[in-house]
């Protein structure tokens, strides 16, 4: 799988299992790094083939210097692809097509199949035909289905078809909120055939990465996975196994102290985080956030911080891998907490992280939680007239009735 330059492959054993891993205190200077490029560190070492990701690369990025500006091109295989219906049924036509191309040039159709994991999530063409009663969620769920039949009929062929590719039903709620609650893995783990040729089969864990069709997939840094959204060209490039070619990125850092005040909510924190680092310029830059405010943040509030990344600019707004992902009982994470080397990693983490690496950084900005006050977004606009917080019936009439005619 790797050319393994420096010698990082070891085996982690769990249980019954064995898991192959690749250890990062095999490259000089790689425990100063922050979170967020030990992640990308580990990404080069497993995918080393030699060519388009050689030992070079893994010693430019373990030699990040925080105060340079980006020179260095890595490429980034990220460990799976999330797409939603708009952009993920193209690249699923993209692959029955090559299908029938092999089909025709005599081949086995049953080889054309998605090289990384995919996973696409239909919620972006729901349509809410029916609401304001109690079977209304049933009701367009029904007439999405007659609506689209010969889309899910193929959608459906495809999960049957193709190797590693999963298709989520409409009416399980958004991509964003399928991919924290059910996809994301942080640690993810595949069988992979080893390089001798023997049919061999090795069990690989290593953390979770993805790319997604939509610019609010840094939803998923809340668990502490890397993760950006992508154009639908380069997430199928990514899905048939190409890596994504970037920058050694900056890294900003945001420190976290104290805890929110009684009656302040994620948003306000979240709005109060955007506004300081739109002032600061993060555009094509990861946010990693550390400091001992990150205990006192839970993982819906940082899913809604990571969510806004898009609004601030940054590629991630990531947190370190603090917390246990939901539905994670049976997953790699889950398994690998019975380990005794992982439970010792995990009490050092308790000890002295967050941190933002022994670097540091020279863009680093903080934030105490208890002084993020309730935030109200949107124009400032002087109001004329008298305002109740509780509206007449008549007006909340007038007001839906607008709403409907402008809609």
């Amino acid at each position: 799988m790797s050319v393994n330059s420096f010698d990082a492959k070891a085996t982690l054993p769990v249980g019954d299992e064995s898991y192959q891993i690749y250890r990062l205190d095999a490259v000089e200077g790689s425990d100063s790094l922050p979170y967020s490029l030990k992640i990308l560190l580990e990404n080069l070492l497993r995918t080393e083939d030699g060519a388009n990701i050689t030992a070079d690369d893994i010693r430019g990025l373990a030699d990040w210097d925080p105060n340079a500006e980006p020179s260095k091109e890595i490429q980034f295989t990220p460990a799976r692809v999330i797409m939603q219906d708009f952009t993920g049924v193209p690249c699923v036509v993209d692959l029955a097509t090559m299908r029938e191309a092999m089909e025709q040039m005599g081949g086995d159709a049953a080889k054309i199949n998605p090289l990384a994991p995919a996973e696409l999530v239909i919620d972006h063409s729901v349509i809410a035909d029916v609401f304001g009663t109690a079977d209304a969620f049933v009701r367009n769920v029904e007439i999405e289905y007659q609506r689209n039949r010969e889309r899910y009929q193929f959608l459906r062929w495809g999960q049957t078809a193709f190797d590693d590719f999963k298709v989520v039903p409409p009416g399980t709620g958004i991509v964003h909120q399928v991919n924290i609650e059910h996809l994301a893995r942080v640690i993810f783990s595949r069988q992979v055939e080893t390089s001798t040729g023997s049919g061999e089969i090795e069990l690989y864990a290593y953390p979770d990465t993805c790319v997604g069709t939509d610019s609010h997939t840094t939803m998923v840094n809340g668990l502490g996975v890397v993760g950006w959204g992508v154009g639908g060209i380069e997430a199928e490039a990514a899905m048939l196994g190409q890596p994504v070619s970037m920058l050694i990125p900056r890294v900003v850092g945001f420190k976290l102290s104290g805890k929110l005040r009684e009656g302040t909510t994620a948003t306000d924190l979240v709005l109060t985080i955007t506004e300081i680092l739109r002032q600061h310029k993060v555009v094509g830059k990861f946010v990693e956030f550390y400091g001992p405010g990150v205990f006192q943040v839970p993982v819906a509030n940082r899913a809604t911080i990571g969510n806004m990344s898009p609004e601030y600019g940054s590629t991630i707004a990531v947190f370190p891998s603090t917390v246990r992902p939901p539905n994670t009982c049976g997953s790699p994470v889950a398994v690998m907490s019975r380990s005794p080397s992982w439970r010792r990693t995990r009490r050092r983490r308790a000890c002295g992280i967050p941190t933002i690496g022994n670097r540091g950084t020279p863009n680093t900005w903080s934030l105490t939680l208890t002084l993020s006050c309730p935030a109200s977004p949107g124009p400032s606009v002087r109001r004329t007239e008298s305002w109740s917080p509780t509206p007449s019936k008549d007006s909340a009439r007038r007001c839906a009735t607008m709403w409907l005619s402008r809609s």
